[in-house]
């Protein structure tokens, strides 16, 4: 029976959280590669094709409906900032692709015989404020009982056809411009310790409940070639889906990238996560980095991150727009990373 009292540690009832939870890339690979292609079906746009951040299905000459799910077990301990993070990181792809939230469904799957009734109608709250955040409706979902705790969404979008951002329509030339701060990984692995201090914490939170929504004003705009978020698979598994889908080359120079506070001092003292091994163990090898490269830097670069930033590619003269559409939306970490160059899918740190 539920004891009222005892205080509740979500991450304590799982194995791992957050997107470091996904499967490793190259893993993933073996798993999907016996799925059906998606061509026989003109209308929709976007499929399983280029490890895109969610479906598109065209239903008239001016509207696609925009269709993803997301969900993990807890990154933190507190059941109403659980459940923002989640809904966040869910809505992320729609804004991923361009588009706009209309409804999302709910996904739960709780250990009901061991977690408080009030711990999991706070996990609902916190997602449906985010929900509410966004303009949206959480219109109905689905639940189960579960050994861990999981909690995420279906969410739904629309979005014009012509407006649609791939994840592999990158041109040579194009500048990287990446939205928010990198490190949420890190810290995580620091709180589970219990090492992250109350204004680490807030960074996290601060940075895993921020909306992804300049993706909406990037999606009507031309010379923004390519976008995709940031999640699980880290900045470089993301980023060489851009590279592979566009074949083309990305150059990044690693001192101009955003790292949070708190992030880098634990990534300094060699905190890193299961996940970004396995990350790197499933693409380090197309990742060119710098002689005598510190390992501590390699863990930034795979660090998988929850509700992670946009990374755009854009033509270098839309460069500043973009960035201010950024800074208006009150992205203070956006800044230019890198550019993408003709070559051999890949990624070189500089």
């Amino acid at each position: 029976m539920n004891n009222p009292n005892e205080i509740i540690r979500l991450t304590q009832y799982s194995h791992g959280g957050g997107c470091g939870c996904k499967i490793a890339p190259a893993l993933l690979s073996k798993v999907l590669a016996g799925m059906p292609t998606t061509l026989p079906y003109p209308d929709l746009l976007v499929g399983t094709e280029s490890s895109d951040d969610a479906a598109v299905y065209r239903i008239n000459d001016n509207q696609a409906i925009v269709a993803t799910t997301d969900f993990f077990m807890p990154i933190v301990d507190d059941p109403y900032d659980f459940g923002r993070i989640a809904a966040t990181n869910a809505l992320s792809d729609i804004y991923a692709m361009g588009a706009q939230p209309i409804f999302a469904l709910a996904i739960v799957g709780m250990p009901i015989d061991r977690l408080p009734l009030a711990a999991i109608q706070q996990i609902l709250a916190g997602g449906a404020a985010v929900c509410k955040e966004a303009g949206i409706p959480i219109a109905g979902g689905h639940s189960i009982d579960s050994p861990e705790p999981i909690y995420g969404l279906a969410a739904m979008g629309l979005v014009h056809p012509d407006q649609i951002k791939r994840n592999d329509r990158a041109q040579p030339g194009d500048v990287l411009i990446l939205g928010k701060a990198l490190g949420i990984g890190i810290l995580s692995a620091a709180l589970k310790k219990g090492e992250l201090d109350s204004a680490g914490y807030q960074q996290m939170l601060s940075s895993t409940t921020q909306l992804n929504t300049p993706g909406l004003a990037l999606g009507g705009m031309a010379q923004v070639h390519a976008l995709t978020d940031v999640t699980g698979f880290g900045l470089a598994g993301h980023l060489l889906e851009i590279c592979r889908g566009s074949k083309l080359v990305a150059e990044i120079c690693f001192n101009d990238l955003p790292v949070l506070d708190a992030a880098l001092h634990f990534a300094q003292q060699g905190y890193s996560t299961g996940a970004s091994t396995r990350n790197w163990a499933s693409y380090g090898g197309d990742v060119a980095l710098p002689a005598q490269m510190p390992e501590w830097q390699k863990n930034i670069l795979s660090d998988p991150q929850t509700s992670g930033g946009l990374l755009v590619a854009c033509a270098p003269e839309a460069a500043e727009e973009v960035l201010e559409i950024f800074r208006q939306q009150g992205f203070q970490y956006a800044v230019q990373i890198g550019e993408i160059k003709a070559g051999a899918p890949g990624i070189t740190v500089r």
